[in-house]
């Protein structure tokens, strides 16, 4: 398998958790100051040590971004990861159908 399929893989891993998937959305919700730790663990209403090794997991594959503000952790999404992630998606959109490939520039002629 390709390195760039396996990270993406992984990457669609850490997303298949309805909870990391719920700390994604609420990041990107608030995007672009992000959610201190304890607002995210208020919302969602789980203990501190479930929601450290979610968001552990989210940042390992570069979903997630945190910085320190003095005791407290702030959380983003890393809309670069994210956008890397929806780019794998569509970049082979409509590459297989032969009707767009006419009439789309660059992908054929009719």
């Amino acid at each position: 398998m390709k390195p760039e399929m396996r990270r993406h893989a992984d990457r669609f891993a850490a997303l298949g958790h309805e909870v990391r998937l719920e700390i994604v959305r609420r990041l990107l919700a608030s995007h672009p100051t992000g959610m201190v730790a304890g607002e995210i663990q208020q919302e969602l209403n789980i203990p501190a040590s479930t929601l450290s090794h979610h968001l552990d997991a989210l940042r390992q594959e570069r979903l997630v971004e945190q910085r320190r503000e003095g005791r407290f952790l702030r959380y983003l999404a890393d809309t670069e990861g994210l956008r890397e992630l929806l780019d794998f998606l569509y970049a082979e959109c409509c590459t297989r159908n032969e009707v767009l490939q006419i009439s789309v520039p660059g992908k054929g002629s009719a």
